[in-house]
């Protein structure tokens, strides 16, 4: 199992575009995590311009999997995406 961290950056104004699709975005994160994909998620604070999702997956494309089904992804709300490898030294799954 590795770690990885999914970035997001968001489009102009997303906390008034978000509002459509956040309950499908939420749902679909909630359904990653059920399955023990995703540990932790949020948006970035003041300014929200991004978001970060760390993954513990046995493949990375796991996440970038994720990524593409996202409905903040699909509905162009996200103008970048991007999956990095990370290598956890102190903490859960270290």
């Amino acid at each position: 199992m590795t770690h990885c961290v999914l970035f997001y950056e968001y489009v102009e104004g997303i906390v008034e575009k978000r509002a459509p699709f956040r309950a499908e975005h939420l749902a679909h994160a909630g359904a990653a995590r059920d399955r023990g994909e995703l540990l932790l998620a949020g948006a970035w604070a003041d300014p929200v311009d991004g978001a970060a999702f760390v993954f513990r997956v046995d493949d990375p494309a796991r996440a970038e999997a994720f990524a593409r089904a996202d409905p903040y992804v699909a509905n162009g709300l996200v103008r970048e995406w991007r999956v990095r490898e990370w290598t956890v030294v102190i903490g859960g799954g270290a």
